[in-house]
């Protein structure tokens, strides 16, 4: 490089502080009349200034994503953990951003936090509500509102998971079941009720979550029953061996859970085929729910603009001076991100 800028120190022509600098390939084929010293010199100019010109394009886009707050949703597809949707969800924000993985774990000085509230089983599809910058501090005050889930649960088989994905440890008949029969038990299930919470969850044991320490095949006792709510708790569907409930609840409510009980109730066994939650504090799947094509710096700028007034005023954020002075400053240079682990109903961020 030293050469190059000796070169180009020594020729009229090509001056980098006031002239344009041609493109690469232009650059070639200019200066293919002259000197092939000069013209491998322009070549390389050019080639780093295209690459400092691609880093400054992508500076305000860093910035920009630095500086979002507040809570927005998008919607989960069945498969991933909701933990790893948030990490596909931050890569492709922090590549928008021009960002490599490698460059925000080098320094600490400034922190992208992104996080959501209420885990949602990887086997279910929906909404997950996602809090980023300060907004992460809003999750656990937000989502301590109802939930909506419309539940797919099938008779005379209980599995190890409480639904499809696990092993199948109990078979009973179903044969005499009616839709009568599921309508009349329901409202012992509606209400303020005991739940006892399913084995495969995020509820921790000595630091460690019981559906690991399932899966290591190490005996783990049941939790015992605690209080939950249950708003409303519909049967939309009855087709044997497969029921349809529609269900509003609280927080720590387990679905899986309730699909289980109603299956004893009726002195047979269930467990839950398909999974949907609807609707997540004020978010709603069909309204709110970001698809992941619509994952960009800018859509989500767009959803947290417009979905804050979805949000209580107690919710609001409010900028102090230090902190909108703070913003000003932000570097795409300085991002890490922190893991806090939590469990269910509980928010995650990273």
């Amino acid at each position: 490089m030293a050469g190059a800028e000796a070169a180009l120190g020594s020729s009229s022509s090509l001056k980098t502080d006031t002239a344009p600098v041609p493109k690469t390939a232009e650059t070639a084929s200019v200066m293919a009349a002259t000197s092939p010293a000069t013209a491998a010199a322009a070549a390389v100019v050019a080639a780093v200034r295209t690459g400092s010109e691609a880093r400054v394009s992508k500076a305000p886009l860093a910035t920009k994503l630095l500086s979002l707050s507040g809570v927005f949703a998008v919607h989960k597809p069945k498969g991933p953990t909701s933990a790893e949707l948030l990490n596909r969800l931050k890569e492709k924000l922090l590549a928008e951003a021009g960002i490599s993985s490698t460059e925000w774990t080098k320094r600490k000085k400034q922190t992208l936090k992104i996080g959501h509230g209420g885990t949602l089983d990887s086997a279910a599809r929906g909404v997950l509500v996602v809090g980023i910058g300060r907004g992460t501090k809003m999750l656990t005050s937000m989502l301590s509102g109802s939930k909506r889930y419309i539940a797919i649960g099938e008779l005379g088989k209980a599995t190890d998971t409480l639904d499809s994905t696990g092993r199948v440890t109990e078979e009973k008949p179903y044969d005499e079941i009616t839709q009568e029969d599921i309508e009349s038990i329901l409202q012992k299930f509606t209400g303020n009720i005991m739940q006892v919470p399913p084995l495969y969850s995020a509820l921790k044991k000595d630091g460690q979550r019981l559906s690991t320490l399932m899966k290591r095949g190490e005996v783990v006792e049941a939790k015992p029953a605690r209080p939950v709510t249950v708003y409303s708790l519909s049967l939309q569907k009855f087709q044997p061996p497969f029921f349809t409930l529609d269900v509003e609840c609280g927080g720590g409510f387990y679905i899986r859970s309730l699909v289980s009980d109603i299956g004893k109730e009726l002195s047979s066994c269930a467990n839950v085929l398909e999974l949907t939650r609807t609707k997540q504090g004020p978010f709603t799947l069909e309204e709110h729910a970001l698809p992941e094509d619509k994952w960009t710096i800018d859509d989500i700028a767009q959803s947290l603009q417009h979905y804050s007034s979805l949000l209580p005023a107690e919710f609001a954020l409010k900028k102090s001076k230090a902190e909108e002075s703070k913003e000003q400053v932000l570097s795409c240079e300085y991002i890490t991100l922190n893991e806090t682990k939590g469990e269910d109903d509980v928010i995650k961020t990273f």
